[in-house]
């Protein structure tokens, strides 16, 4: 059976997203992960703002955290290499974690490179 491209991101995400879960698992027990197709647009952005790859949303009212993972953004920025897709998304999976933890990347994953 052949899988989408978005199914296959989907499944990178997944992923990292349980293997940084391995070493901290009591730190994002309560955090929501998720991938959306384009960020939202801001009424006040600029054809010069920076298109966001990913974004932590801290939860309020009750509310989890939540990391967002912008598929078609990283696709552009990953380029048509499968490896270094995987290698931009763990990238993006650290660096969220690390913001939400309060930590560095290299603290979250000593294998993240910037």
């Amino acid at each position: 059976m052949s899988r989408t491209r978005a199914e296959r991101f989907d499944d990178l995400v997944r992923d990292e997203v349980r293997r940084v879960a391995q070493r901290w698992s009591r730190e994002l027990a309560g955090v929501e992960f998720s991938v959306e197709e384009v960020p939202p647009i801001q009424p006040w952005a600029d054809a010069t703002d920076p298109i966001a790859l990913s974004q932590t949303l801290t939860g309020g009212g009750g509310r989890a955290p939540r990391v967002v993972v912008y598929r078609r953004p990283v696709e552009a920025r990953g380029g048509g290499d499968e490896r270094d897709l995987a290698r931009l998304v763990r990238d993006l999976i650290v660096e969220e974690v690390a913001e939400l933890l309060g930590l560095s990347p290299e603290s979250v994953d000593p294998t993240y490179e910037d």
